[in-house]
């Protein structure tokens, strides 16, 4: 298997969840901490912290957000709604801009020029789910400290100190690692890195490739996921030549079943999309510019293409707080329900954490907007206050395309729960379908092509309910919405039961 295939193999799974949940295990310090859970307040302890520190006063901060994400965004909130942020808390970000709501990179941020693309300081945190907008003014007004462009490279955990990539010092009393994923890249000797050939992760990466795109003939995706996909749907805005390969049979093979991808297929072939399956990639080719000009795969044919688009998934962000503690199975950092690591004090949230999935009782990595938001407040609730009960997410993919101005299909669907078990199909993608898994005469998860929003408030409550339900009469619905009134029937009987 060539070096390419590999890597396009090993897309982050955020569904394929494993089991293997490591214990977390406090150490010793030599500045005791009290646990998240005890009654001592702990706004008084981190000023007690701060005068005992006296010989940092100028590097000392009570609480500290590595990372500059939908996660940090959406902590920084939290603690503001406690009290807890104005001249106590500072968020170290690798970014020029403060938090915003990644997911618009491959959605609207890509659009056409002339089609009303979205742009800072319009997607900010906590816009996404109906919050205020915070700009880098909110954070000045709410008394953040705000480090850009800056990213951590030293951690010591027994001293208590960070030390960023220009040589500052910080000294946390917490720390929350919100440092999500990187973009898993081609290797530079196969031209992963020519000219013209782009990766997705923040908002120079989308400039970057806007500009190839206003020049661009023909567009290559290469990755069949979710960011193949919602590229490809902004390719076909621009009216460019667009192709997607990828060495599986189908797209989106870590959830769709192949009967639903071929829908989705059959959609974007409607809007001239191309697909090349179940191919291997030798290496990306340089034209006499030094740009990159086209593909060659496995079997020696070539593909032309001046612009590429690189999705072959992501890796936690890890480096350099590899001492806290990795978890070997899925990935990223260790940390239990209250998002805590093995060493006190320390606390890691969003892709990069690997936490335990309480409904179905193994550890999980979710490399998803929603769990960065949930997780990020359940921690920071968790550590400014006497919350124990443990993070109980329930797993939820969507995905948005096509949305631009003129389009003749918008596309919309929402997944909750879990791919597992058999699978019932009802609908004609007309434009609703509806998938439903079913693992021992129980509901496991559902998918939903452009419901309403009363349908889509459904799909939650049916994933965690996880009823009993008739297969046989689920097979025999007419329409999507007899489907799920079946399931909703089902759910009502498990609830009284």
């Amino acid at each position: 298997m060539s070096t390419v295939r590999k890597a396009m193999a090993s897309l982050s799974n955020s569904l394929q969840l494993k089991r293997g949940l490591a214990l977390w295990c406090p150490r010793s310090s030599s500045l005791t901490r009290p646990h998240p859970s005890s009654s001592m307040r702990f706004g008084s302890f981190h000023r007690n912290f701060v005068v005992a520190s006296s010989s940092f006063s100028n590097d000392n901060r009570e609480f500290v957000i590595v990372g500059g994400g939908n996660a940090a965004g959406y902590a920084a909130r939290s603690f503001v709604e406690h009290g807890m942020a104005d001249g106590r808390l500072c968020i170290v970000s690798k970014e020029a801009y403060a938090p915003y709501e990644r997911p618009a990179l491959t959605k609207g941020y890509l659009f056409p020029l002339d089609k009303k693309p979205a742009r800072l300081p319009g997607f900010h945190t906590c816009v996404g789910s109906g919050g205020e907008r915070q700009t880098p003014e909110w954070y000045k007004e709410k008394g953040i400290e705000m480090i850009y462009e800056d990213p951590i490279t030293i951690i010591d955990t027994e001293k208590q100190t960070l030390t960023t990539n220009s040589g500052k010092l910080l000294k946390y009393g917490s720390l929350i690692i919100a440092t999500g994923c990187t973009a898993s890249r081609f290797p530079e000797k196969i031209g992963g890195s020519l000219p013209g050939v782009h990766y997705i992760r923040d908002v120079a990466d989308a400039d970057s490739l806007i500009s190839s795109l206003e020049k661009a003939q023909k567009v290559v995706i290469v990755g069949g996921g979710y960011i193949g996909m919602e590229v490809a749907a902004a390719a076909v805005g621009w009216k460019l030549d667009t192709t997607i390969i990828f060495p599986e049979n189908q797209l989106l093979q870590r959830l769709f079943t192949p009967s639903l991808a071929r829908r989705y297929e059959e959609l974007y072939k409607e809007n001239g999309v191309k697909f090349l399956k179940g191919v291997s990639i030798k290496s990306l080719e340089a034209g006499s510019d030094g740009r990159v000009a086209a593909i060659k795969l496995g079997d020696g044919s070539t593909i032309e293409a001046d612009t590429i688009i690189i999705g072959i998934g992501a890796k936690p962000a890890v480096t350099p707080f590899e001492v806290v503690g990795l978890n070997a199975t899925v990935g990223g950092i260790q940390v239990d329900g209250l998002f805590r690591t093995s060493i006190p004090g320390i606390f890691a949230v969003g892709d990069v954490a690997a936490f335990p999935l309480k409904i179905y009782d193994r550890v999980a990595r979710v490399e998803h907007v929603d769990h960065a938001r949930r997780s990020a407040q359940h921690c920071v609730k968790a550590l400014l206050s006497a919350q124990t009960h443990m993070y109980d997410y329930l797993p939820y993919f969507y995905s948005r395309v096509f949305e631009y101005e003129g389009s003749p299909r918008k596309v919309w669907w929402q997944f909750f729960g879990d791919n597992v078990g058999e699978t019932v199909e009802i609908g004609n993608f007309d434009p609703k379908i509806a998938t439903f898994w079913i693992d021992s005469g129980k509901l496991k998860g559902v998918l939903l092509e452009s419901g309403s929003a009363e349908e889509f408030k459904l799909l939650p409550e049916l994933a965690r309910s996880q009823p009993s339900i008739n297969k046989a009469q689920l097979q025999k619905a007419s329409s999507v919405e007899e489907a799920l009134e079946i399931a909703k029937a089902s759910l009502l009987v498990e609830q009284k039961a």
